[in-house]
C-alpha cells in the first residue's frame, strides 16, 4: 500500500505544480474559447488542463518503475506500455480539439484508433466469468470489439459530464477510488497478480484528479478540456479491461472453500462490464439520455445542448457548488455500494444502508422545491428566502423579495412615499420597486 500511496502523491504533486504554467501557456496560445450558449461559466477560461494531467501520469508511472514491487509490473505486463500509447494518442487528439476544434466524427475515429492500438498491444478482454460455469473464453475479434466499445463509451461518458467546475475530475476520482479498493483487494487478499496493473492505473488516476481539483473547483481557474476528460475516461476503461477476464474464479474458490462463497466474493467480476460502468453510472446515464434525447428530436447524437443532468440541477434551483456535491454524492453511493456488496457477507445491511442514503439524497435533491419559512423571532438572522411572505406597503416586487432596505430599516420616521413628488409616486407605482428608478427619474427631471 505504501508504494501505491507514494505513486499517488507523486502524480498529484506534479499535476498540481504543472497547472499554473500550463494555464499561462493556454492563455498565451489562445486556448480560451468564447463562452457558448450551453456553458455555465460567464468568462472565457483557459483549457488544456489535460497537459498537466498527462504530466502527472508520466511522473506517477516513472515513480512506480523505480519501486521494488511495482517496478516488476513494467517487466511482467505489457499493459503499462499499451496505456501510454493509447493515452498519448488521446492526449494529442484532445489538445487539437481544445485549441482548434475537431469534428465529432473525427474525434470518434481517433478514440477508436487509440483503443485499437491498446488492443493490439494486449489490453483486451480474454474471457468472461459466468457464475456456476467458469470463464467463458471469447474470440480475439469478440474481445477486440468489446474492448473498443468499452473504451469509446467510457471516454464519451466522462467527456459528457465535464460541464461544471470540478465535476468530471471529482467524479472520476470517486470512481477510481472505488475501483482501486476492489483491485487492491483482489491483488492483496487473493494473491491475483493480474489485478496489480488495474490498482496501479487507478492510483495514478486518483493522484491526477486530486492534483487538478484545487485549480478546477468553482470558480475554476482552468478547464481540463477534452485533452483531460478523454484521457481520464480512457484510463478508467483500461483499468477495467486489464482486470476483466484475467481473474480465474477457480483460484478464489480454492481459497474460500466453496463455490457459493466465491460467487459472492466475485459479484462484480461475474458481470465484468457492469463493474466499470457502475462506478460511472451517472455519466453513463447522462450519455444514454443525451443520445436518446437528441435522436428523438431529429438531431445528431453529437450535437451539444444544455439538457445534461448537471444543467437540470441548476434549473431546479441548486447552486453551482451544490449541484456538483449532489453529483459527487450519487456517484460515491453507487460506486462504493457496488464494491461493498462484493466484499461484505451482509448484503442485506449494505442494501438497507444504500436505501437510507438514497432517501437522504432525494431529500437534498428536492430541497429547492421547498421554501421553509423561519419563525418571526429569528427572521432577521436568516437569509431573505427563508422569511415569510409579508411585505411592507409599497415594497412589492423583486427588490423586496431580495431583502431591499426600506425606510423603516434605515431608521427614518417619515414614510418613504411622503418624501416623493406626486409624479415620482406615480412612476414608483408603475415600476413596482422604486428606489433606483425614482432616483434616475429625479435626475432626468433636474
Amino acid at each position: 500500500m505504501r508504494e501505491y500511496l507514494l505513486v499517488m502523491f507523486v502524480s498529484a504533486a506534479v499535476t498540481y505544480l504543472l497547472v499554473s504554467p500550463v494555464r499561462k501557456f493556454a492563455i498565451a496560445a489562445g486556448a480560451m474559447p468564447a463562452v457558448r450558449a450551453r456553458d455555465v461559466h460567464r468568462e472565457p477560461t483557459p483549457r488544456l488542463g489535460g497537459i498537466a494531467m498527462f504530466g502527472g501520469l508520466l511522473a506517477g508511472l516513472l515513480a512506480a518503475s523505480q519501486l521494488t514491487n511495482l517496478g516488476r509490473l513494467f517487466v511482467q505486463s505489457a499493459d503499462i506500455k499499451a496505456l501510454l500509447s493509447g493515452a498519448g494518442i488521446m492526449f494529442v487528439l484532445g489538445v487539437l480539439d481544445d485549441k482548434w476544434g475537431v469534428d465529432a466524427l473525427v474525434k470518434l475515429g481517433g478514440q477508436m484508433i487509440a483503443a485499437g492500438v491498446m488492443v493490439w498491444q494486449g489490453i483486451t478482454v480474454i474471457a468472461i466469468p459466468v457464475p456456476g460455469y467458469g470463464s467463458v473464453p471469447v474470440t480475439p475479434t469478440q474481445g477486440m470489439l468489446i474492448s473498443v466499445v468499452l473504451v469509446v463509451v467510457m471516454v464519451n461518458a466522462v467527456n459528457f459530464i465535464d460541464g461544471l467546475d470540478g465535476l468530471a475530475a471529482g467524479m472520476v476520482c470517486i470512481a477510481a477510488m472505488a475501483f482501486f479498493l476492489y483491485s487492491y483487494r483482489l491483488w492483496l487478499g487473493y494473491g491475483i497478480n493480474d489485478a496489480a496493473p488495474a490498482a496501479l492505473f487507478t492510483a495514478v488516476l486518483i493522484g491526477m484528479c486530486l492534483g487538478f481539483l484545487p485549480h478546477n473547483l468553482h470558480p475554476a481557474r482552468i478547464f481540463m478540456g477534452d485533452s483531460g476528460s478523454m484521457m481520464l475516461g480512457l484510463m478508467l476503461a483500461v483499468a477495467a479491461i486489464s482486470i476483466t477476464g484475467r481473474v480465474d474464479p477457480d483460484l478464489i474458490t480454492e481459497q474460500v472453500g466453496s463455490q457459493t462463497t466465491a460467487v459472492h466474493a466475485l459479484v462484480p467480476i461475474y458481470i465484468p462490464l457492469i463493474l466499470p460502468l457502475t462506478v460511472i453510472a451517472l455519466p453513463l446515464a447522462d450519455l444514454l439520455l443525451a443520445v436518446v434525447r437528441r435522436t428523438w428530436a431529429g438531431k445528431s447524437p453529437f450535437a451539444a445542448d444544455k439538457q445534461h443532468l448537471h444543467h437540470r440541477l441548476l434549473e431546479v434551483g441548486h447552486s453551482h457548488s451544490r449541484a456538483v456535491l449532489i453529483m459527487y454524492f450519487w456517484a460515491a453511493l453507487i460506486a462504493f455500494g457496488t464494491v461493498a456488496v462484493s466484499i461484505t457477507h451482509t448484503g442485506r445491511t449494505v442494501v438497507l444502508t444504500m436505501a437510507g442514503l438514497c432517501l437522504v439524497g432525494l431529500a437534498v435533491l428536492l430541497m429547492p422545491r421547498f421554501r421553509p419559512r423561519a419563525p418571526k423571532a429569528v427572521q432577521s438572522f436568516v437569509p431573505p428566502r427563508y422569511r415569510d411572505g409579508e411585505q411592507a406597503p409599497g415594497t412589492e416586487g423583486p427588490a423586496a423579495e431580495e431583502g431591499a432596505p426600506t425606510a423603516a430599516d434605515a431608521g427614518g420616521d417619515t414614510p418613504a412615499m411622503a418624501e416623493l413628488s406626486a409624479e415620482d409616486k406615480a412612476l414608483l407605482g408603475r415600476l413596482g420597486t422604486g428606489a433606483t428608478a425614482a432616483g434616475q427619474h429625479g435626475e432626468r427631471r433636474s
